[in-house]
């Protein structure tokens, strides 16, 4: 059986490395060096020069993220948004035009709005989950690219990846799907008709809240090349003990993601019936918009659960500053769970635009503890 027949539990763990040949280490050791010693001038050791062009403990765990995302190339960078950069320099240039989501993430839409408009590189917002409207933001003969998250950052918009590719592909753009939110566990887009996925691997792939970490997966020989060139070129690459922690995380993804959505459908299926809430958010509903298209193309719905309180902006503060168990930072898809207020943290960058999330909508990254503790926990800071 080869990796790629494998199942994805078993990818997880096995692809990228194999034992060590000369200790029959069983997990990719930390090389902690910068340089390597060359047999004569060129005469590299399996390819390795410079530790920013390419280092063990890095190549194992790009590996593996090519393994899980069913594509040929990963790439492993210091940041979701370093990775993020590094496919626009890549594969954009000055003059060119990019579709991208009306509710991105903060930091994605800060890196469009403030740092690539400044190289020239155009961008137009529009629903994810209406791929009619973004066939409209298209602008023929200069959009290169169309960027989606599905689900959204917030708001959980659900967008039809192979509908969008369809849209994308005849334009002649390309499509990148980040795919934070889902994980590979629940959703592949390469499978789908996507060109590149993107990750902010601090999220649930590394899992465990104590690493920052980005990565891009493609399944192309021509889009990779540039990728790794500008890897190297730019220099923000993974370092090896990041590497490391990252794919410790990345070998136990399938069994964290599913206690993270057993834990997020009884927390919506709490937050559902009680009378401080407005609104709950998660693709899970019936109800929710993108229900019926989450369920086509994901395993699971995720464990992020957006609400908006009933008591409008001052009342969602006070439920993110009473929680106990719940912990009120930043970031998401570790262990643990966190609460956020995006209009306040998150999604500050994108207050004033038409991007601007609702004043009274709280996050909720819903982690593995026992889910009666956290429901206890909503319970009591919603009931106050």
């Amino acid at each position: 059986m080869t990796h790629r027949d494998a199942a994805f539990e078993t990818r997880a763990i096995h692809a990228g490395y194999t034992p060590d040949p000369t200790t029959g280490a069983v997990i990719p050791p930390i090389h902690a060096t910068s340089t390597y010693k060359q047999d004569g001038v060129g005469g590299l050791r399996s390819g390795y020069e410079y530790s920013r062009s390419a280092n063990p403990t890095r190549t194992a765990l790009e590996g593996a993220l090519a393994a899980v995302e069913e594509g040929s190339d990963g790439f492993a960078f210091a940041s979701g948004l370093a990775a993020e950069d590094t496919v626009l320099r890549a594969l954009c240039g000055p003059g060119d035009h990019v579709v991208i989501p009306d509710d991105a993430y903060g930091g994605t839409f800060r890196l469009f709005d403030k740092v690539a408009a400044r190289w020239g590189l155009a961008h137009t917002p529009a629903p994810v989950d209406d791929v009619d409207a973004i066939a409209a933001a298209i602008r023929p003969g200069e959009t290169t690219m169309v960027w989606v998250e599905t689900p959204t950052n917030p708001m959980l918009t659900i967008g039809d990846i192979a509908a969008i590719a369809e849209v994308a592909h005849a334009a002649g753009a390309l499509l990148v799907v980040d795919n934070t939110f889902a994980s590979p566990y629940l959703q592949r887009p390469l499978a789908l008709g996507a060109d590149v996925v993107v990750h902010s691997t601090t999220k649930y792939i590394g899992g465990h809240s104590d690493v920052v970490g980005g990565a891009v997966v493609v399944n192309d020989a021509a889009i990779a090349e540039p990728i790794r060139f500008h890897q190297n070129a730019m220099g923000a690459v993974a370092g090896p003990f990041d590497c490391f922690l990252t794919h410790r995380g990345l070998k136990t993804l399938a069994v964290r993601m599913d206690r993270h959505c057993d834990n997020a459908e009884k927390v919506v299926d709490f937050l559902n019936g009680h009378d401080a809430v407005a609104q709950v958010i998660h693709p899970s509903l019936p109800d929710h918009p993108g229900h019926q298209v989450a369920a086509r193309q994901m395993r699971r719905f995720g464990g992020i659960v957006s609400f908006r309180v009933a008591g409008g902006e001052q009342a969602a503060l006070a439920v993110c500053e009473r929680t106990e168990v719940f912990t009120l930072a930043e970031s998401l898809g570790g262990i643990e769970s966190l609460i956020e207020h995006p209009g306040r943290m998150t999604h500050a960058s994108v207050a004033g635009t038409d991007l601007e999330v609702p004043a009274d909508l709280i996050r909720l990254s819903v982690g593995i503890e026992n889910a009666d503790d956290l429901i206890a926990d909503l319970a009591q800071a919603l009931g106050r």
